[in-house]
């Protein structure tokens, strides 16, 4: 059972929804650092305050991150999943040139792919 400060409360609606999601490179490159991990959790947390969900916890390896997000019962995952791997790959790749000469042929940094549990 969910704890009584993961729970939110609506107008309407009482919820706790938290999604596991994870993200992988393309092609499993191994790429990120601890400064391309730490900036990525920054971009992550104003994603997903954008979509009134909120980043409970990122964690990161070199070539995947996880994250444990809880959104409202009005935020479609699918939407939310799309804007983070988005909003991340195109702003990594201009902050750190560095990432771009792995993938100098598909210009993505995730994989079209993720996990997504709930």
């Amino acid at each position: 059972m969910a704890d009584l400060e993961d729970i939110r409360t609506g107008r309407h609606c009482v919820s706790a929804l938290h999604a596991h999601l994870v993200f992988v490179t393309k092609f499993r490159h191994r790429v990120f650092d601890d400064r391309h991990l730490a900036r990525m959790e920054e971009i992550m947390w104003a994603v997903c305050t954008d979509f009134e969900a909120e980043l409970v916890e990122f964690n990161g390896d070199n070539n995947h991150v996880h994250l444990l997000v809880n959104l409202p019962p009005k935020v479609a995952l699918a939407r939310l999943v799309n804007s983070l791997k988005g909003v991340s790959s195109r702003r990594m790749r201009q902050e750190f040139p560095d990432l771009a000469r792995h993938y100098y042929r598909a210009n993505k940094l995730w994989s079209g792919s993720y996990f997504a549990g709930s």
